[in-house]
């Protein structure tokens, strides 16, 4: 290999530098894959997504503002989760279904 001191000292010095580096190197691996592993560990722990969504509007205390279904993008930061007999209730009490997933075609909601 070219650019190496010839010497025996300098080359032990070297050996040694490098072994600090690799053993860096091979602990900064060791931590990357324990953060995987237990990011992976959080990411199949998570709960299911509700099946049906419960939108509140801005008065709490108020009607719900909108029945969604479970991963529809339009749900507010103020929905929970309900079951579908709920979500069924909710329909017939007159709460709007979402324009853009539309829980009541999945549901089978006729109106009435």
């Amino acid at each position: 290999m070219p650019d190496l001191p010839p010497d025996l000292p300098r080359l032990r010095t070297l050996e040694t530098w490098l072994a600090m580096q690799l053993a860096q190197v091979r602990d900064a691996i060791a931590a990357a894959e324990t953060r995987e592993k237990e990011q992976q560990r959080g990411i199949d722990k998570r709960p299911a997504p509700p099946d049906w969504l419960l939108d509140h509007g801005l008065n709490r205390d108020g009607p719900p503002a909108c029945v969604h279904a479970g991963g529809c993008h339009m749900a507010g930061k103020r929905s929970r989760g309900i079951d579908r007999a709920a979500a069924l209730r909710a329909l017939a009490d007159g709460t709007p279904a979402c324009s853009h997933c539309r829980p009541d075609s999945e549901l089978g909601y006729l109106d009435g």
